[in-house]
């Protein structure tokens, strides 16, 4: 399975975006790659992740994670296989995890690769969503920062997104009573309460989702806000809170290309009123929790219990016109590229 090839075709950032992304940020390179050395592999990527995250990587801001360097390539979660090796540990043909996203052909040292199992009839795309960091995210934002016991009543924002769709099956499986959740088309809001097993799902297009939230819970509140919006949407979610009720806060997808300061909440008065919890999290605090989730995670999927989409666009070329669409909501489940 060896190959000669060693022309990697690669996306870079060259300015950082005002506002909305435009192809004009980016732009296509061809590598040639060096030859392989000792403990190293090469990996030929079969589909690359497209997150809201990377766009914070776009600004040149300290964040949790460092921001995308001008003219050098980005990074991001992939999948492939190892086209030549040099290592023992991964041998020629085992597909992989890693995060040398956003180009075709791969290099590096064996211990940034991670030897994923291949499962019947389902692609290696599954270990970017599901299976991998994006429920991991969503199992984390319910148990680790909600604290989610049985029979709390739920609200998801962006539920038709990888994490939303994933933390409404999760807090239902998990014994939730009630889960409801926002998108921005009818047709998402019916996949979601007959595929994903929402309660109920609102449509934040047709009226202000403070005033469809408050309606839809009437006096029996929500427990736990999983929130992936912010703006409007915690707004809402504040409004309902009921006492002792808590928010894991994942993402505030709706401030993310603002080119202007955004508005609090006008109630944050409720957070003390209902003895509100509110907490940011991301992925690099809670690494320990890889083990217990990979285990419930694959308990489930193996067994039927947990459904998941994917949005698929074709081709390298095509990456960047996927992370924008995805930012705009385009996206069913989980955005890949397939390469």
């Amino acid at each position: 399975m060896a190959t000669n090839d060693s022309t990697s075709t690669q996306i870079q950032l060259v300015s950082r975006p005002e506002g909305w992304p435009e192809p004009e940020n980016f732009r296509t390179e061809t590598v040639e790659l060096p030859e392989l050395q000792d403990g190293q592999v090469r990996v030929r990527n079969e589909f690359i992740s497209v997150d809201p995250y990377m766009r914070g990587r776009m600004r040149d801001e300290k964040s949790y994670v460092p921001p995308f360097a001008l003219n050098e390539t980005m990074t991001g979660g992939a999948v492939g296989r190892v086209v030549e090796s040099r290592s023992e540990k991964l041998p020629e043909g085992t597909p992989v995890l890693h995060q040398y996203g956003w180009r075709d052909l791969a290099q590096g040292a064996a211990d940034e690769f991670t030897a994923i199992q291949e499962l019947p009839d389902t692609p290696l795309s599954v270990y970017l969503g599901i299976l991998g960091m994006t429920g991991m995210t969503a199992y984390t934002g319910l148990t680790r920062i909600a604290g989610l016991k049985e029979g709390d009543r739920v609200f998801v924002s962006g539920a038709a997104g990888a994490v939303g769709s994933a933390a409404g099956q999760i807090a239902k499986l998990l014994g939730a009573s009630y889960v409801i959740g926002s998108a921005g088309s009818d047709e998402k809001a019916r996949m979601l309460t007959e595929k994903y097993g929402f309660d109920a799902v609102l449509n934040y297009k047709d009226a202000p989702i403070r005033e469809q939230l408050a309606k839809a819970v009437g006096e029996d509140g929500v427990d736990v806000y999983y929130d992936n919006v912010g703006g409007d949407h915690l707004e809402a979610a504040l409004d309902v809170l009921n006492r002792h009720g808590r928010v894991a806060v994942c993402g505030a997808i709706s401030q993310y290309n603002s080119t202007e300061r955004p508005c609090g909440p006008d109630n944050m008065g409720n957070i003390i009123k209902n003895s509100l919890m509110l907490e940011g999290f991301t992925m690099g605090d809670h690494w320990d929790v890889t083990q217990e989730y990979t285990s419930r995670m694959t308990e489930w999927f193996t067994s039927g219990k947990i459904a998941y989409d994917e949005t698929v666009v074709e081709g390298l070329d095509h990456a960047v016109d996927a992370f924008i669409d995805m930012m705009k909501g385009a996206n069913t489940g989980k955005m890949v590229v397939k390469i």
